[in-house]
């Protein structure tokens, strides 16, 4: 594996342009949290976050939750270090039963969508009555695993760019930084 080249990493970050503020993500994660709760606040849902991107969104998310839940977190992938898709792989699956219960699956970003596809296939298939998907940002483009893939909550969209930030990352880096970002030039 070659080394991280750390001085591009902090280029990227510096050059990179501001999409939305810290405080504008904020105010969406709070939209959300209003529209989920009143949607789902009396259906006693399982909410997953997907890892690694979820881990922002779904921590900040949650807390905002007024309702009592069960949460956990679920972690597939296609990719097996790769970079073309193959069938889902459990990396962590889902610990918390939920058959015949609703399921929320909390995700930093909607691009293609391929495997928020398949957890939710794989969802309706193990027992969920119903299956929400919620992320934080939805990436315009008409690219998606299937024509009619929408996330049921969405916190902002973003035009067809590489993003960082909240979650989304990039090289494995900036999923910290304090707003969402996209590359300059890409």
């Amino acid at each position: 594996m070659p080394k991280t080249d750390i001085d591009h990493i902090k280029k990227i970050y510096s050059e990179a342009d501001l999409l939305f503020s810290e405080d504008a993500v904020e105010t969406a994660i709070s939209n959300m949290a209003e529209a989920i709760t009143s949607s789902l606040a009396e259906r006693n849902p399982v909410v997953f976050t997907v890892m690694n991107g979820g881990l922002v969104i779904g921590g900040k998310l949650i807390t905002k939750l007024d309702f009592p839940l069960e949460a956990s977190y679920m972690h597939a992938t296609r990719y097996r270090n790769g970079t073309s898709g193959h069938e889902l792989e459990w990396k962590v699956a889902p610990m918390i039963d939920f058959n015949g219960r609703p399921v929320l699956i909390l995700d930093d970003i909607l691009d293609e969508g391929h495997t928020l596809a398949e957890i939710i296939d794989y969802c309706h298939k193990n027992g969920a009555t119903e299956v929400h998907s919620a992320v934080l940002v939805n990436k315009l483009h008409d690219r998606k695993a299937r024509e009619n893939l929408k996330a049921d909550f969405v916190g902002l969209e973003v035009e067809d760019r590489y993003i960082f930030g909240y979650g989304m990352d990039y090289h494995g880096y900036w999923r910290n930084a304090p707003g969402i970002f996209a590359v300059r030039g890409m």
